[in-house]
């Protein structure tokens, strides 16, 4: 049975990923970032809020991030952590647990980022307010957006092996798959069952 809603959902809020900001240039290694353009976008909302960053990772020890959106004005800690086969991996540092994180949530209603563990059990996933049958169907809305590439996602129930991909990789998409079907077969099943009088 779905969790009830009591808690907020974390994905319905506003997330600060550091590892997918390098992607996209909002940081750099060694460099100071001036103010660039931020936006959060839901599938369902669409654009939900705005602001501003900026970046400073020229410190050997420890570097900063600001976030300004709204109201909101957060300076948050960086620091390095050393890999085992060279180079340095960049970490926000929680300001409320004063741990690593490498990605920062502000939650429906809550006035800074922090880490995940510092929102405990006043928040969950998306995915923890689904029964079964959504949880399938999230599942098989993924493996499907993996794989479908350029191809018409309607002439697809399960799109082919990219090009790229390994057979055991696509393998293991077709297995979770099959058991999201089977989920959902057996909620048919069931339902049908309940119709007709059937226990």
């Amino acid at each position: 049975m779905p969790r009830q809603r009591e808690r907020v959902c974390l994905q319905d809020g506003l997330k600060l990923d550091l590892n997918r900001l390098a992607r996209i240039g909002f940081v750099r290694r060694e460099a100071n970032i001036g103010f660039r353009g931020i936006k959060w976008t839901h599938s369902y909302w669409g654009d939900i809020a705005s602001g501003l960053i900026s970046a400073d990772m020229t410190g050997q020890f420890e570097g900063w991030l600001r976030i300004q959106v709204g109201d909101l004005d957060q300076r948050i800690t960086l620091v390095p952590e050393e890999r085992h086969f060279g180079g340095r991996q960049w970490y926000f540092i929680c300001p409320v647990k004063n741990r690593r994180a490498s990605v920062l949530w502000k939650p429906s209603g809550a006035t800074r980022f922090c880490s995940r563990q510092t929102w405990g059990r006043r928040v969950a996933y998306r995915s923890q307010f689904h029964d079964p049958a959504n949880r399938a169907h999230a599942g098989k809305s993924r493996i499907k957006a993996r794989l479908i590439a350029d191809l018409d996602p309607d002439e697809w129930d399960l799109p082919p092996k990219p090009k790229w991909m390994r057979w055991a990789t696509y393998q293991r998409h077709e297995e979770r798959f099959d058991h999201y079907e089977g989920v959902l077969d057996y909620g048919c099943a069931t339902l049908v069952a309940k119709l007709l009088g059937k226990k």
